[in-house]
């Protein structure tokens, strides 16, 4: 009987954020050499793909200096030199264009593969994220001139239509990479048929991950793959590993529940120099 190739799909994996903390849950990575320790465990089980969020060594506190973000990278890229590694420009916590681009200036080997970009500003359960135009459209500019690969966030389908904006300007190129973001407050709900109407609307050839935020993760992990697309997943958007709150996930237990999921489903993620070739990266 022949056999039957797996399906492939993006692991994108997200293990710190920018709101865990230590009183939240003892799990979260919070210094560089934490960060990096989850990042490599992650990556031997097959994550392919690393959205990164930084915190200061001492407070644990979000932060947006390029050596803090340095030290990460070259921890990582030591011992997974193929891994896709795609940074914050969040402006969550600096909203100014100079801090949240700061990343983006490493080179000479710290380079990031990608750099988030959240195509809209939106509200969180208690704060803002505020994204004007001319910042979303400065940090794509600033990205395709350094050859960073923009990783497009996306909580709603006007975020989707801005995306296709951007493109017709020039401002993104092939292949476009989307983390579509499900279940926040203010936002899409994790549902299937918001899930379908933002897959529908994204440009044709698109690349796209599923995540889902808090106890929605799972259901979106699990739809994301039997649409055949990636998945985003990982401490950053769920800090629980049950609907009733009685578990504290690890890193670990989330992407190995994926894992469980995928094989059901005949599928596994791309190695990572596959990966590195469907996303377009050198």
């Amino acid at each position: 009987m022949p056999t039957i190739a797996p399906r492939k799909f993006i692991l994108n994996f997200t293990p710190t954020g920018m709101i865990p903390t230590r009183e939240m849950t003892p799990y979260v990575p919070l210094k560089p050499a934490e960060i990096i320790e989850d990042v490599l465990e992650m990556a031997d089980l097959g994550v392919n793909m690393v959205h990164l969020h930084a915190r200061e060594n001492g407070s644990g506190m979000p932060t947006f200096r390029k050596e803090v973000y340095a030290e990460i990278i070259a921890g990582i890229r030591r011992r997974q030199p193929d891994l896709v590694l795609c940074v914050s420009t969040s402006g969550r916590t600096h909203n100014e264009f100079a801090q949240r681009s700061e990343v983006l200036e490493l080179n000479n080997g710290l380079k990031p593969d990608f750099g988030s970009l959240i195509l809209s500003s939106l509200n969180f359960n208690r704060q803002a994220s505020i994204n004007p135009p001319e910042t979303i459209r400065g940090l794509a500019a600033k990205m395709k001139a350094n050859s960073i690969r923009p990783e497009m966030e996306v909580f709603d389908l006007g975020m989707v239509n801005y995306a296709k904006y951007l493109i017709s300007k020039g401002m993104i190129s092939p292949p476009y990479y989307f983390n579509l973001i499900l279940g926040n407050i203010a936002c899409a709900q994790a549902e299937m048929l918001s899930l379908g109407l933002m897959i529908r609307e994204l440009p044709p050839g698109s690349i796209w991950s599923v995540g889902g935020i808090g106890h929605a993760q799972v259901e979106m992990n699990a739809m994301a793959l039997a649409a055949g697309g990636g998945v985003r997943v990982g401490l950053e958007d769920n800090i629980w590993l049950d609907r009733e709150r009685s578990t504290l996930a690890t890193n670990r237990t989330l992407v190995e529940r994926v894992l469980l999921i995928a094989k059901a489903l005949g599928m596994r993620p791309y190695s990572h120099r596959e990966a590195r070739k469907v996303l377009g990266v050198a």
